[in-house]
């Protein structure tokens, strides 16, 4: 696994936590964590972490509607518009 954010081990996070902070709103880029040379955890600003979590529901999204389009289960743009028209005239 290739990582391209800033590599500390766990003594740093420790010893530099409020600087951690700092270092990580400022920059928004995330910060791996190694215990014993093995990537343990990842520590990310809030700001990131909430705009990931919004595209990870957007990905689960579209891979529910791809899936529901494989299985057949659409109908044609067109068909929708009509049956909402319709639905619109008194």
């Amino acid at each position: 696994m290739k990582y391209s954010t800033q590599i500390k081990p766990i003594s740093y996070l420790k010893s530099h936590t409020a600087e951690i902070v700092r270092e990580l709103s400022e920059s928004r880029e995330p910060l791996l964590i190694t215990q014993n040379g093995e990537a343990k955890l990842v520590v990310m600003d809030v700001k990131s972490y909430e705009e990931q979590e919004e595209t990870f529901a957007l990905l689960k999204i579209l891979a529910l509607g791809n899936r529901e389009i494989e299985q057949g289960k659409h109908r044609d743009a067109e068909d929708v518009f009509a049956e909402l028209d319709k639905a619109d005239r008194p």
